[in-house]
């Protein structure tokens, strides 16, 4: 329907162009005198280049688009480069370029370059450079260059959208922090180790970034000489430790922290040496088992940054559907904004049978805990469950021995 509107608005604006011709010949013809005359002969160039813009096929033009990478963190900028092209020198008054791009990215376009006029002439090849500044989390698919074009006078207009499609990724934004495992349990709380992980270093299965406490004869110098970085050797651990994050997908306003710090969390557990899982249910449910290595983290943080905040039901009601939780032994960590009495009983359930619970609960910058989660959370320590209170920025304090007390 719509492309029926437009192409009848177009033999509309022809059609009272062809009357304008008419008007002004009749005018002239009957009239005469210098004035009439002068009037036809100068409204005759404008009603010949509309003419012929009207003939003239914005097919002609092909367009593409240049960019540095196709993956970003969230925050980040992308800086593109469109070239257009044609092969006729038909003259265009002007043109304007505006990216066609999904919704996710309309609240970045409206302060950003990515629409220009540029005024052609006789030119065939046509360039322009701009940048969107930070790109908000996700997937996001650029569907092509809109073209549009018309005559001075405003009586012919072309539009035409060239197909340059191509798909952003921009990752959650994480921060840095310390993994600390608990080991053990008491009545008041939980106590953590600074310890790395024990491994087997008889046994190299691959490489990682050096950290902190890593052993000067671990570095792979082959390695390192190749990323000109320090890398040191991955080994097989003689105990595996696994830890398996949910996070919740309900649609709250804290829940671009939620992702974040899932990403910080998960990217910690892993370069730890520990193996990380990863269960989220939004329009649909996938469970990533638990693993080790850079590629279950760039698989983590794959689907992190295409995850939304669709999930049907309450996290509670999440947990309790999932019935792997109570026969696998390893350390769960759930992720939420939101502590409910019924998601207490549910982590209580779970670390009877399971042993290390802990709960993290995400807040914004300028947020605090409500009196009742902070009696939920004293409620928690007496049932053996780690709650911490963790605020966006300082994701850093979340392993901290003053929040985890």
């Amino acid at each position: 329907m719509k492309k029926y509107l437009q192409k009848l608005k177009g033999f509309w604006k022809l059609l009272t162009l062809f009357i304008l011709i008419l008007i002004t010949f009749s005018y002239a013809m009957f009239q005469g005198g210098f004035v009439s005359w002068f009037l036809f002969y100068s409204f005759l160039p404008f009603a010949l280049y509309g003419l012929g813009l009207s003939l003239y096929p914005l097919a002609d033009y092909s367009g593409e688009r240049k960019l540095p990478q196709y993956e970003f963190s969230a925050g980040e900028a992308v800086k593109a480069e469109l070239q257009l092209e044609r092969r006729f020198r038909f003259p265009l008054f002007y043109v304007i370029l505006e990216e066609s791009m999904e919704k996710s990215l309309s609240g970045v376009l409206k302060n950003s370059e990515a629409k220009t006029i540029l005024f052609p002439g006789f030119k065939t090849k046509l360039s322009y450079k701009y940048s969107i500044g930070s790109l908000p989390r996700g997937e996001h698919h650029i569907r092509g260059i809109r073209l549009k074009t018309g005559d001075p006078l405003g009586l012919i207009e072309k539009e035409k959208m060239l197909p340059a499609q191509d798909k952003i990724l921009v990752y959650p934004p994480y921060e840095e922090l310390i993994y600390r495992p608990a080991e053990n349990q008491f009545d008041q709380g939980m106590t953590a180790t600074n310890e790395r992980l024990s491994r087997d270093t008889s046994m190299s299965v691959g490489v990682r970034e050096y950290q902190p406490g890593d052993r000067f004869s671990w570095i792979n110098w082959k390695a390192t000489a190749k990323r000109n970085d320090f890398m040191t050797k991955e080994f097989e651990q003689r105990q595996s430790h696994d830890v398996m994050v949910a996070m919740d997908c309900a649609p709250e306003e804290c829940f671009e922290a939620v992702v974040s710090f899932t990403a910080s969390i998960t990217r910690a557990i892993l370069r730890k040496g520990a193996q990380a899982g990863l269960l989220t249910v939004s329009r649909e449910r996938v469970l990533f088992p638990t693993r080790g290595g850079e590629a279950q983290q760039k698989q983590l943080f794959y689907h992190l940054a295409k995850i939304t905040a669709s999930s049907p039901v309450p996290f509670d009601q999440v947990l309790e559907g999932e019935t792997f939780m109570g026969r696998q032994h390893q350390a769960m960590m759930l992720v939420t904004s939101r502590l409910t009495q019924s998601l207490l009983d549910k982590a209580a359930y779970y670390s009877r049978r399971n042993g290390s619970m802990s709960i993290f609960l995400i807040k914004g910058k300028k947020d605090r805990p409500t009196q009742r989660e902070i009696a939920l959370k004293a409620s928690a320590v007496s049932r053996g469950i780690r709650v911490t209170i963790v605020q966006d920025g300082r994701f850093a304090e979340a392993f901290s021995e003053v929040n985890s007390r």
